[in-house]
């Protein structure tokens, strides 16, 4: 509109300048010096006058009217004082705002109070379906998934909505059941290999026009260990006939069969409790579930390949052992050599005695399994825990292995909406997204990543799924930069390099269109790196400073802060230049802009990048 009313004042500026200058010529024609200087200077003043009226114009009623059609477009109420030149317009435009936001609380809690019955059902059925111990996952007729549990997640790095379920498991299983399916079976079994060459069971079944995959661990599956229990059987069946010969002392003959027979046993015996403690468990718990009870550092979202009761009494029974002796632990954990965790106890003083300590495994720390010592809940687990100094303080360390997938084991992630979508569609509100930012050591091209952080939005909405890690830059932080981030030398000494940062944030990403505020920045660092991590992000990208400036203009303000202020998003102080508490607030952002970008006009991403021509003074397109 701001340029419209620009051309109209110029025109009409040209227009008077116009006809002056045919007044001046037929004035020369006449000789007339004195007039014609007349005219010259009323012609400066005329264009002087002109100018000063578009700027008093500009600033009291074209930008007020512009921001005013933001605001109503967004849904904000808007701001009187913009407005006060504009008579009864801007009150108006604030009474229709409020009137229309109370409108809204007003629906939106009579729709709530309809489906709270609906919404106690909904969540019953994803408890169930969260909990129910195999991976369940529904995709459309596309083959596109629309549904999946944690337990699903953790069977399948990398499972998220909207992503081809192809891409996470070999397709030559799938097509052999579906042909299974296709000939008239209700449900058939299968066995298939993830794309990282894991074994996992399942069951295909046809549902409406997509499938429903139940998936467990191939090795939980696995046929009993033949060969050890043959063994056991063999060494038992000899001894059985030894003992029952026993009348009287012990012949030195017999005696030296019975010690081979029972070491015999005794091997195959710890062959088989290793085979079982491989297998299990099969549960997967948080660190903050092992964690409880306990004095704990900060702890990252990690889980565990582990039995959260048994494991947490252990570690509360040591806690309460080493208290007794005057420490204070604190638990932490640490990357272990072997691609593992180390969960740590550690405490100021003196390391415990190893003949300590295994005292204190001699006893049954779970009260729910009051005949399994803590030594043999270790061997559950497949690990052990020693004792280690530590200059002036000592720890307990015990390894125990990752869970894959979701961290945080959260229930269950679906919209199936995304099967009626059809074919892949450019529509804004359609898109499968990724919304992003990353914290650096400075802001020139020579300096580095630190941290990323990543929100999956599908169908306008978030779906739950998020990436957050740290990363090693490979150079010391300035303190200029710590200041504003928080993230210090210390915080990322263990974080992985920027090549494993990086694929891990490519594979989450995938085919998504990333969204970020000042897109420029932040895929300028992404593809500055790919030389060097070989990974490439040629995604297509969308940028809230120009979907900003395509609602409210070029003479607005596009910072981060200033759009969610005009929007009413709240960022915590503590969460701003955290990448994680810039990503959501950014995803909220794009979702609260998509209306009034249509409202607008602007529906499709192709129509995003061809009204970004019209920004380029403001910021640079960063689709390449």
């Amino acid at each position: 509109m701001r340029r419209r009313l620009l051309m109209l004042f110029l025109a009409a500026l040209v227009a008077a300048l116009v006809l002056a200058g045919l007044a001046l010529w037929r004035v020369v024609q006449g000789g007339q010096d004195a007039v014609i200087q007349a005219a010259m200077i009323a012609g400066l003043g005329l264009l002087g006058l002109m100018t000063a009226l578009w700027f008093l114009f500009d600033r009291h009623l074209a930008r007020p009217l512009e921001s005013l059609a933001g605001a109503l477009r967004t849904g904000r109420v808007p701001d009187l004082a913009q407005a006060r030149h504009l008579a009864d317009l801007g009150p108006a435009a604030r009474d229709a705002a409020l009137a229309r936001e109370r409108s809204d609380q007003a629906l939106a809690q009579a729709l709530q109070d309809h489906a709270a019955e609906t919404l106690r059902e909904k969540a019953s059925l994803e408890a169930i379906l969260a909990d129910f111990g195999a991976g369940a996952v529904m995709a459309d007729a596309r083959g596109r998934v629309v549904f999946y549990n944690a337990s699903a997640a953790r069977l399948l790095p990398g499972l998220a909505l909207d992503r081809a379920l192809d891409t996470l498991l070999t397709s030559g299983a799938l097509r052999a059941a579906q042909m299974r399916l296709s000939a008239g079976a209700a449900a058939t079994d299968l066995t298939c290999l993830t794309v990282g060459g894991v074994r996992l069971s399942g069951r295909l079944r046809v549902i409406d026009d997509g499938l429903l995959l139940i998936l467990r661990d191939g090795v939980a599956q696995r046929p009993a260990p033949r060969d050890t229990l043959e063994a056991l059987r063999r060494h038992a069946s000899t001894l059985v006939p030894m003992l029952d010969a026993l009348d009287g002392p012990i012949p030195p003959a017999l005696a030296q069969a019975i010690r081979a027979e029972g070491q015999g046993l005794a091997n195959a015996t710890r062959s088989l409790s290793q085979i079982m403690a491989s297998d299990a468990p099969g549960t997967v718990a948080a660190l903050t579930e092992l964690a409880a009870g306990l004095e704990a550092a900060d702890l990252p979202p990690l889980a565990f390949r582990a039995e959260a009761a048994s494991l947490n009494a252990l570690l509360l029974l040591l806690d309460a052992r080493l208290r007794a002796l005057g420490h204070t632990p604190v638990l932490s954990v640490r990357p272990d050599p072997d691609d593992q965790m180390r969960l740590v106890l550690d405490w100021r003083g003196s390391p415990v005695p190893i003949d300590l300590l295994e005292g204190w495994l001699t006893a049954a720390p779970d009260p729910g399994q009051p005949d399994v010592t803590g030594a043999e809940i270790l061997a559950r687990h497949g690990t052990g825990i020693w004792p280690e100094p530590d200059g002036a303080r000592a720890r307990l360390v015990m390894p125990l292995a990752l869970a894959q997938g979701v961290a945080d084991g959260s229930g269950v992630t679906y919209d199936f909406a995304l099967a009626t979508r059809g074919a892949a569609s450019s529509r804004l509100a359609d898109l499968t997204c990724v919304v992003f930012d990353t914290e650096t050591t400075g802001l020139t091209d020579r300096d580095r990543i630190v941290q990323i952080a990543g929100l999956r939005l599908a169908r306008g909405r978030l779906t739950g799924e998020r990436f957050e890690t740290l990363v090693n830059p490979g150079c010391l932080i300035p303190p200029s930069s710590t200041a504003i981030h928080h993230i210090t030398d210390a915080n990322v000494a263990d974080a992985p390099d920027l090549t494993a940062a990086l694929t891990a944030f490519r594979h989450f990403c995938d085919d998504s269109v990333l969204i970020a505020h000042n897109a420029p920045f932040d895929m300028g660092f992404l593809r500055r790196a790919e030389a060097q991590t070989g990974t490439r992000f040629d995604n297509r990208v969308l940028d809230t400073v120009l979907l900003s400036a395509m609602v409210w203009g070029q003479s607005e303000v596009h910072t981060l802060d200033a759009l969610t202020e005009r929007l009413g998003i709240g960022i915590p102080p503590e969460a701003r230049h955290t990448a994680m508490g810039d990503t959501i607030a950014t995803a909220q952002a794009y979702l609260a802009l998509i209306p009034a970008l249509e409202a607008k006009g602007i529906t499709r991403f192709e129509e995003v990048v061809a009204k970004a021509r019209d920004h380029r003074a403001l910021i640079a397109d960063a689709n390449r």
